[in-house]
């Protein structure tokens, strides 16, 4: 009996060393090994976030609205701007802005106060509790284990020790020798029991961690849902704040614009220039040529032909400002900007790009680029000479006046670089563009296309100009200056009338001399021409 008792502990070691490899990942199929090495990341990730996201916090954390509300920056600047207000004056314009201000202020800390508790309960709360409870529970069975399976196998490995002992001392018969016998088969029975509680142990734990990994596999996509609904909470918080901006901005503008105007605000004239129809614009001013397009041409003939890079080099944002802002309030004080042609060239160019419809217009669009598209030159031109034919009387008259002046820049182009090329290259796109049509992708992606046609365009309209638009032009049309600038002088004229000035501007508190006759076009100097 005890020989089969033996045989059978013996079966059971065997059976033990030869069932799955004791080794985590053995308990694992493909998929859930995947899911296993996604947890340290995952919990590295949530704490990470979760730490960072929190020192974005401005307010107190934990506090609810009334004490969040009182330590944000927001609230200490409505505060200053409402201490501020009671030193002014309430009905002045300042003190009636600061006081809208004021509680637009307060009413944004009231609306960053909401956004942060809501992050904090609905996105900081639920990282902190994966990166601090969840994950790391898991990673513990985890650990724990892999500490049982590694008891399980060294206790296997001692219970098949102790099956081969005891093999190896049955045959030594009765004496002293069979009770060494007896008290091995004890220990391997000892041991054996050991090993089934362990095994026992093992498969628990196993089937926990295995629960764990699934449970994980199935919330990751509610894990990921945290940070979209971290982006979510924060275009609300965003949607709000602009909301209250926009309402409290409306109102203060209304407010404002009720206001009584200054008399120095009242006593200056203001004249709808840029962003106006070209129409409106000569319609309300009395002119046949743009204010802009005249004013410039006459001070860059005055003092820019020979300037390098002309509406090439970009001109200083604060000056090209102040003199678009002078050309719509005061055109009789341009004067002072002929010293920089390139802002005066900057002026021009913004004129002609913030036009509502291209000088070229958006109906001939079309037809310029069918003149473009023709390769023989004789046929090239004559398309361009039945284009410029349709044109609206003001769009031709400005479009010639304007090409004639390039024209005349060409000219110095071994000075001043801007060949005919150069100057379609850079003022073309402001000439002609395609009208837009909302939601046409192949409109938008034609335009860079159509973009290179139209310097061909504007180039031929240049280098042709007075096959195109014949006849001699005189540059000061509107006798926008009393004098002509030294390219364009008629003739001597005394020291005093050298400096251009604008003849609406001239005061009427003394006599003015009686004026020259207008000069006839055959009289102009060649370069007025």
């Amino acid at each position: 009996m005890m020989k089969r008792q033996l045989h059978r502990m013996r079966q059971l070691a065997q059976t033990g060393s030869l069932g799955r490899t004791p080794e985590t990942a053995e308990f694992l199929g493909e998929d859930l090994q995947q899911v296993e090495q996604r947890l340290e990341p995952a919990k590295r990730a949530a704490h990470n976030v979760h730490k960072r996201l929190q020192a974005c916090l401005q307010g107190q954390s934990g506090a609810d609205m009334d004490k969040r509300v009182k330590k944000l920056p927001l609230m200490a600047l409505s505060t200053t701007m409402a201490e501020s207000f009671k030193e002014l004056d309430p009905d002045s314009s300042m003190g009636k802005a600061l006081e809208m201000s004021c509680a637009i202020q307060n009413q944004l800390a009231r609306i960053l106060a909401e956004f942060e508790m809501t992050l904090e309960r609905d996105v900081l709360q639920p990282l902190s509790r994966l990166s601090e409870e969840e994950l790391p529970a898991i990673l513990k069975h985890k650990k724990s284990l892999q500490k049982l399976v590694s008891d399980w196998n060294t206790l296997k490995s001692r219970l098949t020790q102790a099956a081969k002992n005891s093999g190896s001392g049955q045959g030594l018969g009765s004496g002293p020798g069979s009770y060494s016998h007896t008290a091995t088969a004890t220990k391997v029975e000892t041991l054996k029991e050991e090993e089934e509680e362990l095994k026992r142990k093992v498969e628990q734990c196993k089937d926990e961690y295995l629960a764990d990994l699934y449970h994980f596999a199935t919330k990751e996509d509610t894990y990921a849902n945290y940070f979209i609904h971290l982006m979510e909470i924060q275009a609300d918080y965003h949607r709000k704040s602009l909301s209250s901006l926009d309402t409290a901005l409306a109102e203060l503008r209304e407010n404002h614009s009720q206001a009584d105007p200054s008399p120095s605000m009242m006593a200056a004239p203001f004249f709808r220039v840029y962003g106006v129809s070209l129409g409106t614009h000569l319609q309300e001013l009395g002119r046949d040529i743009a204010l802009p397009i005249e004013a410039c041409v006459r001070m860059l003939l005055s003092e820019g032909m020979k300037e390098e890079g002309l509406f090439r080099l970009a001109a200083g944002a604060s000056v090209l400002k102040r003199l678009k802002q002078t050309m719509a309030s005061d055109p009789g004080s341009l004067q002072e900007f002929c010293s920089d042609p390139h802002a005066v060239a900057g002026a021009l160019k913004s004129y002609l790009r913030e036009l509502p419809e291209p000088l070229m217009t958006f109906d001939l669009y079309d037809d310029w680029m069918r003149a473009a598209s023709l390769k023989e030159p004789g046929a090239r031109l004559e398309a361009l000479q039945e284009v410029c034919s349709q044109l609206p009387p003001e769009s031709l008259n400005n479009l010639r006046y304007l090409m004639k002046f390039l024209a005349r820049l060409a000219e110095e182009q071994e000075v001043n670089k801007m060949t005919p090329s150069n100057i379609a290259i850079v003022l073309g796109p402001n000439l002609l563009w395609p009208p837009e049509k909302e939601g046409d992708q192949a409109q938008l992606d034609a335009a860079s296309v159509s973009s290179i046609q139209v310097v061909g365009v504007v180039e031929a309209l240049i280098q042709n100009a007075d096959t195109l638009f014949p006849g001699d032009i005189n540059f000061n049309v509107s006798s926008l200056f009393s004098a002509p600038g030294p390219q364009d002088k008629v003739s001597n004229r005394p020291a005093a009338e050298e400096l251009p000035t604008m003849v609406a501007a001239a005061p009427a508190l003394v006599p003015a001399p009686t004026p020259a006759p207008a000069p006839t076009p055959a009289s102009l100097a060649p370069k007025e021409r």
